[in-house]
């Protein structure tokens, strides 16, 4: 167990915030499995000040998720401190973290994101200014830097830690990098071993053993699970479990994968509507459906869905072509 601030979480496996999917549905689902903490998708400082509709939906919690970070991003002091108080004030989130990680043009281009990487001044400033608005407490999650010339990682850390942030998540590659290339460890290493708050390691968590080696090789008190954890819950519980343990799970057989796959849409669904669920939940169903033999037509099929009984139905199906196949290949051998 540790802390974050004054939130304590039951152990150190977390759900990184990614954008497009980390919605309540998926949370709830992920926190069943027994993530330690569950962090909401990036939302808007300006599109919270302006009471976008579906901002605020985004800021949509179920009690059963926490506790629960919830990001947000933004390039100007004023409005950055004016949504945290917002959430601050308005949201049952256990914690505020701010977004100086995503590297996608049109974020960098207001100078949020990553954009915050090349200016430790900045950082501090910004950070130390929500740190002061907010009671809850505050966490950054960044990258190690804007390109290879510019690696401010440790001095990063130190401003948001002097800035009063009672966590920094650090994911291992550049801007540039976007998600390609090799995460850098060693650089997590470094920056843990800089400041005093904890530090949770981010990037090439693939397995439960990847996970044990990241808190062995680089001391970091928490892993964030990002990708990984697309489709496959399961990562985050058999990490868990090998950690606690040393036990490696069973992966979970096909009939379990669309039984969750199924509930994940029915909350989708309850979140939303039917209709933008099914549509959203094709991506989803994709990830659950990956690395499954044959899944090729199913993949395929899961586009033309429009309502929640076909999509159940197609599911369905293959659950009992994939079953009849192996019984027939036991059979056979």
């Amino acid at each position: 167990m540790f802390k974050i601030g004054d939130i304590e979480l039951k152990n150190c496996v977390v759900l990184a915030p990614m954008a497009g999917v980390c919605n309540s549905a998926f949370r709830l689902t992920v926190k069943e499995f027994g993530a330690g903490l569950v962090c909401a998708e990036m939302v808007s400082d300006k599109a919270i000040l302006l009471n976008n509709a579906r901002t605020m939906g985004m800021l949509y919690i179920d009690e059963r998720e926490k506790p629960l970070s919830l990001q947000i991003f933004g390039g100007e002091k004023e409005t950055l401190v004016e949504a945290a108080k917002f959430v601050d004030k308005n949201t049952t989130a256990d914690i505020i973290d701010i977004n100086m990680g995503c590297p996608v043009p049109k974020i960098t281009k207001c100078d949020a994101g990553a954009k915050w990487l090349l200016d430790p001044n900045k950082i501090y400033d910004m950070v130390a200014s929500v740190v002061e608005a907010v009671d809850k407490p505050v966490t950054v999650k960044m990258r190690m830097g804007w390109d290879d010339e510019h690696i401010f990682a440790v001095q990063n850390a130190q401003a948001i830690e002097r800035a009063g942030a009672k966590a920094v998540a650090l994911h291992g590659r550049t801007r540039v990098q976007m998600y390609e290339g090799t995460a850098n460890w060693d650089i997590i290493k470094e920056v843990k071993e800089s400041v005093n708050i904890p530090v949770i390691g981010n990037g090439d968590v693939t397995t439960p053993q990847d996970a044990k080696r990241m808190l062995d090789e680089t001391g970091v008190d928490g892993v964030m699970i990002g990708r990984a954890a697309l489709g496959n819950p399961w990562m985050i519980y058999r990490t868990v479990k090998y950690l606690e343990t040393g036990e490696l799970m069973d992966e979970p057989g096909v009939r379990e994968k669309m039984e969750v796959c199924k509930l994940h849409l029915d909350r989708l669904i309850a979140l939303k509507n039917e209709k933008i669920a099914v549509r959203e939940m094709r991506k989803h169903a994709a990830w659950y459906l990956k690395g499954i033999r044959g899944n090729a037509k199913v993949r395929n099929d899961i586009n033309l869905m429009n309502t929640r009984d076909e999509f159940v139905t197609l599911l369905d199906e293959f659950v009992l072509e994939m079953e009849a196949k192996e019984k027939s290949a036991s059979q056979a051998g």
